[in-house]
């Protein structure tokens, strides 16, 4: 196991990426490895750091303006290859439809839940393939 996994974090919402943090804290559960925040706000900015490697996971805020995490979700999936597993951030229950059309392998609702979004971020990490050394 890698010492930590890296995990982008977009929104153009100072407060959503914080709770995030929070949420997360240093460690979502017990069997994965630390992680270290990237936090992004723009798209350029997500683009970037995912075309220069190392990211572990992203979380992708759908509520982003003007281009939302959902939107941003399925133009990664198609354009990045190898893109690291995505948990979208959606406004509410009913929009997981459009979760799924986006391509994110999970989604959990605004507000952040801590318990919810560190189940889901940690079942992203232990699904992520295993890193030779």
């Amino acid at each position: 196991m890698q010492p930590t996994a890296t995990v982008l974090v977009y929104s153009d919402n100072a407060r959503t990426r914080e709770q995030v943090r929070l949420a997360a804290g240093k460690r979502p559960a017990a069997d994965v490895p630390p992680v270290e925040f990237l936090e992004c706000a723009t798209l350029p900015a997500v683009l970037s750091a995912l075309e220069g490697g190392g990211i572990d996971v992203c979380v992708l805020d759908g509520e982003t303006a003007p281009a939302g995490g959902m939107g941003v979700c399925r133009q990664i999936k198609d354009e990045i290859f190898g893109c690291p597993p995505v948990l979208l951030l959606i406004g509410r229950p009913q929009d997981a439809w459009l979760a799924t059309w986006s391509r994110a392998e999970a989604a959990v609702t605004h507000p952040v839940d801590p318990v919810e979004f560190a189940g889901a971020l940690a079942g992203l990490l232990r699904a992520r393939p295993a890193v030779d050394a």
